[in-house]
């Protein structure tokens, strides 16, 4: 049977924005509405800080019970309890939803899909579980996503609930930085990824085409490396916000475990990237004492090195992480491209067994 729909939800209910919670507290159990309680007062003072009219928004929670001591495991089963047929994943490892709250589930996607919605921001673990499929919330928030549970396909801003704040206030300016990033996506119903050039897997002549068409004149060069086993394994260039290169050299895609068919090549290669880098034009990078540090030992140079993203976003925003993946879900809109690199190992897996 069925939850009813917009029984408990607050707002109206054609909002081109919902906010999704977890599950009631002791105030929503008593009044029947969604953030009445210390969590949704705090909730109302970061969306005002964030520019954002919590009148404008439709408000609802995952389940619309109160879970036992305010733990959602009561509401949850082992794998063997609930039926190895379960086709929902865990709400955390172990802990499976409990059939007899499903409805909530169809409750929910009731509610999303009653009118066209431009964005749902779902807080906490649970409603990224619901709408995302898993409740890594720490991962998963400030990056816009499709939602592949419920109501597939609309467009959802994960970021932590306001108990968690409450919890560890540290993590109040990254919700308020969250919210302004939805305030943004509110407008729009679609994801809007930023349009880029990246040349990978590049020949000796794709090198010196790109660095005489792009490297050669930028008024600003980014330079990143990556590393395994203390030695680089490849290095990328980008001349603009728009146009990149990424130049490979340990590569186990091939015999030995070099890109370069042979050693004359491979040096070539080195070649174009010394004259990049020696390049008068400006180098940004970031933490950049970790790849100079690999780059000098290796006898280059880097000419006119003087921005640094980290220690730019560090001096502004000193409260706030400053992990590359971090400042990417805060100043861009680029997938979460982490993620992407560990579904394309599960991929890699599931193909193999």
């Amino acid at each position: 049977m069925v939850a009813e729909p917009f029984a408990h939800t607050s707002g109206p209910r054609d909002a081109k924005v919902v906010v999704v919670g977890e599950a009631w507290g002791e105030q929503e159990e008593l009044t029947g509405r969604p953030f009445v309680g210390a969590s949704g007062q705090e909730l109302t003072r970061m969306l005002t800080d964030a520019g954002i009219s919590r009148k404008d928004l439709l408000l609802t929670t995952t389940l619309a019970i109160r879970p036992t001591a305010n733990n959602m495991d009561s509401l949850c089963a082992s794998k063997k309890d609930v039926g190895f047929n379960y086709a929902l994943a865990p709400l955390r490892q172990g802990k499976y939803l409990l059939p007899e709250y499903l409805p909530e589930l169809a409750r929910l996607e009731a509610e999303l899909t009653a009118y066209p919605r431009n964005l749902v921001i779902a807080l906490g673990a649970t409603a990224c579980w619901a709408l995302l499929g898993r409740g890594a919330v720490g991962t998963l928030r400030g990056v816009v996503a499709h939602s592949v549970g419920l109501a597939p396909g609309l467009k959802v801003l994960p970021t932590y609930h306001p108990s968690a704040v409450l919890r560890n206030w540290a993590l109040r300016v990254i919700v308020i930085a969250d919210l302004i990033k939805a305030k943004r996506e509110s407008e729009f119903p679609e994801i809007r990824r930023p349009q880029r050039q990246v040349l990978a897997d590049p020949s000796l002549v794709d090198i010196e085409d790109w660095f005489n068409r792009e490297a050669k004149d930028a008024s600003i060069l980014s330079c990143d490396i990556e590393t395994a086993n203390r030695a680089i394994t490849c290095i990328g260039f980008a001349s603009s916000t728009t146009s990149a290169i990424c130049i490979p050299f340990a590569d186990n895609r091939y015999p030995g475990g070099s890109y370069w068919p042979d050693h004359a090549s491979e040096v070539t290669a080195w070649r174009w990237v010394k004259a990049a880098l020696e390049l008068p034009c400006p180098k940004l990078f970031q933490n950049g004492m970790y790849d100079l540090n690999y780059l000098y030992r290796m006898g280059f140079r880097v000419r006119n090195c003087l921005h640094d993203t980290m220690l730019l976003h560090h001096s502004i925003f000193p409260e706030m992480q400053k992990s590359l993946g971090f400042m990417g879900s805060i100043h861009t809109n680029e997938a979460s491209w982490k993620l992407m690199r560990h579904k394309k190992k599960e991929e890699e897996l599931k193909r193999d067994e």
